[in-house]
């Protein structure tokens, strides 16, 4: 709903622009990149500007069928689609202005429950400011100059203060109702955020003291640890439980830019480490995974079973099953000061019929904090939805892809999508059985 405020700086678009003034405006818009490289949002900001020049107001199934290509059995009351795009487009047209045509008298608006565009006055701020105050200040500037001089800075200040205070509070806003969040974020569905960890043990010497921490890949719990000493007794007759686990460093940047997400829902958000995820956790729960791809375990048999990649020699290493190319990372031991090449992955499917899994992963931490970084920002969302040429509901329920990243003394400078695809999501559960859950 817009406030009486707002509402009073609206008026009728033909009152503003004329058809051929809208018609060139919407082009501008187009032209300036604010739109993404997504092909909804420059139809649909078409379409709506179609309907306002013409006097009509299209209805919310107009838009699902006619620009966003939904079928002709689409259900507002059931698919947040078309109100999560126009809600975007509204974030973009904001964006927009803050950027281009600072000097125009309108701009244009889509009043929030509304498909239509309307025409908003450009706010003037003006501050009453006392001569006394400023007299003396310099003698050499009239008073008028110096006036003039102290409104421009506080307006500046102003809106300086104001654009920074609305970009932070909308930016995990507009990233949470991007439609490849949507799926997790907008129903009741709890969310169990799971975080890659790696079990290590202790090494007795011979006086009986620790004296060193281990981590082997196939020991990834207590149980497996008790197995590894009844299976091989000589060899594992030194090792101690510890308790402990490690998560990399890249997690904790992976985890500022996602929890600030998934808040966003209102519901609630809950937390666990890998090596402490059940089989009940995955029927209950929406899974978000941030971590390595070595530390997927339980879920690595559903995250490849659909998958068009296949882990290559060792977990720094994927295989393009269709094109045979090889993705390795050489960012596990990189150089001070040399370049190193590492991949970020994405994938996100069904677990169940109520749950989501979305795996936000790297095979280190350069490609697991760019990974996090693209997820949440919705101009990278976007890029990640045209890569896969398909955003049907059916195609975002169920689609992967694979980050290359690049950079220097492990921080990460630039990153394209090198593989992008739909996951075949019937395999999840006819392929062999997955790894025993505790």
């Amino acid at each position: 709903m817009q406030s009486s405020s707002d509402n009073q700086s609206l008026c009728g678009i033909r009152e503003a622009f004329t058809g051929d003034e809208l018609n060139a405006l919407c082009k501008r818009i187009i032209a300036s990149g604010i739109l993404g490289r997504s092909k909804h949002y420059s139809a649909l900001l078409e379409y709506i500007v179609k309907c306002s020049v013409a006097g009509k107001t299209p209805k919310e199934i107009e838009l699902a069928v006619e620009v966003l290509n939904r079928g002709e059995n689409f259900d507002a009351s059931i698919d947040s689609t078309v109100r999560v795009y126009v809600h975007q487009l509204r974030k973009k047209l904001d964006s927009y202005y803050k950027s281009y045509e600072l000097d125009a008298a309108y701009r244009i608006v889509i009043p929030k429950g509304q498909y239509t565009i309307a025409a908003e006055k450009r706010k003037a701020y003006i501050f009453a400011t006392s001569q006394e105050s400023v007299r003396g200040f310099a003698p050499g500037l009239s008073n008028k100059l110096l006036v003039t001089a102290v409104v421009l800075l506080l307006v500046n200040l102003i809106y300086m203060i104001s654009s920074n205070q609305d970009n932070s509070l909308q930016a995990s806003q507009v990233v949470a109702e991007h439609p490849v969040w949507n799926r997790i974020l907008q129903d009741d569905q709890p969310i169990l955020l799971v975080v890659g960890d790696y079990y290590i043990f202790g090494e007795l010497n011979a006086n009986g003291n620790i004296a060193r921490m281990v981590r082997e890949f196939n020991v990834n719990s207590r149980n497996d640890l008790e197995d590894l000493q009844f299976t091989d007794f000589e060899r594992a007759e030194n090792y101690l439980d510890l308790d402990l686990s490690y998560m990399p460093e890249g997690s904790a940047f992976a985890l500022a830019r996602i929890v600030p997400i998934l808040e966003e829902s209102g519901k609630s958000v809950n937390i666990t480490m890998m090596s402490d995820l059940t089989t009940a956790d995955i029927r209950e729960n929406h899974i978000v995974y941030i971590g390595y791809i070595s530390a997927l375990e339980k879920l690595t048999d559903m995250a490849f079973a659909g998958s068009g990649l296949q882990i290559g020699r060792s977990y720094d290493e994927l295989l393009n099953t269709k094109t045979e190319e090889y993705y390795t990372s050489d960012a596990g031991l990189p150089e001070e000061g040399e370049p190193f090449k590492d991949y970020g992955m994405f994938s996100t499917f069904r677990a169940s019929i109520d749950t989501q899994v979305v795996l936000i992963s790297g095979m280190r931490d350069a490609g697991l904090m760019h990974t996090a970084q693209a997820l949440s920002d919705s101009v990278a969302l976007d890029d990640l939805i045209v890569s896969i040429d398909n955003d049907t509901d059916e195609a975002l329920a169920s689609f992967e892809a694979l980050f290359e990243v690049f950079g220097v003394d492990r921080l990460n400078f630039d990153a394209n999508i090198v593989y992008a695809e739909l996951l075949d999501a019937s395999q999840i559960w006819t392929a062999p059985q997955p790894l025993q859950l505790n």
